[in-house]
């Protein structure tokens, strides 16, 4: 799957998050959105994975060179964010299964080995509200990474990590994405070290100066 941007910009108000922005991300490659706190990689992503709308400018989703709808595209695409929340009142087997109703899982794994692989085997009956935030992360990882998209898109995965979360977060990036689009958002170097295509929010924002002149 192909996605392109074109002049795409965001706006809050009066303030522009970034504008001019012209991007494409092409399959079989890891992509990493830095900047510093605040600068507004989040907002990007969320452009790129049509969570937020465009103030201006358009995105496109391409799969084999056709053309797809915003509709069409959201089943191509898995989302990771510590923002985003998981039923809480749902046992991991039961968010699992619910999930797979939307997005299948990657061929040959099924919801029992997701999580023995996420290490959350004695945690698979309880409800997920009584999991630590850095179990709540490993679902988080577990749903966006297992789902069967070309395109993966991760919003600080390794929040509320510990030094062993942060090893199966690499464990999991090497054995299951290689062969998608992954696009991560992040400053923090552990979290995208292995990335060559690097976007500096920054970069976007220059661009908002130019556009004025």
């Amino acid at each position: 799957m192909k996605i392109s941007l074109s002049g795409a910009g965001k706006r809050f108000n009066r303030e522009w998050i970034f504008r001019n922005a012209s991007l494409d991300f092409l399959p079989n490659t890891f992509y990493a959105i830095t900047g510093p706190n605040g600068s507004g990689k989040s907002t990007l992503l969320q452009a790129i994975g049509g969570i937020l709308g465009l103030s201006e400018g358009a995105i496109s989703y391409y799969n084999n060179a056709v053309a797809l709808s915003m509709e069409k595209a959201y089943q191509q695409i898995s989302f990771c964010a510590p923002y985003l929340e998981v039923i809480e009142e749902m046992t991991l087997l039961e968010f699992l299964d619910f999930h797979a109703r939307f997005k299948t899982f990657l061929p040959g794994i099924n919801k029992e080995q997701v999580i023995s692989i996420v290490g959350l085997e004695a945690s698979a009956t309880k409800q997920i509200r009584n999991y630590s935030s850095g179990m709540k992360q490993r679902v988080k990882l577990a749903q966006a990474i297992f789902s069967n998209t070309p395109v993966v898109l991760l919003d600080e995965p390794c929040s509320n990590l510990d030094a062993t979360g942060i090893e199966l977060y690499h464990s999991l990036i090497s054995r299951y994405c290689q062969n998608r689009v992954v696009i991560i958002s992040s400053n923090d170097e552990q979290e995208f070290h292995f990335v060559s295509n690097r976007i500096s929010i920054q970069d976007l924002k220059l661009s908002i100066g130019a556009a004025r002149l």
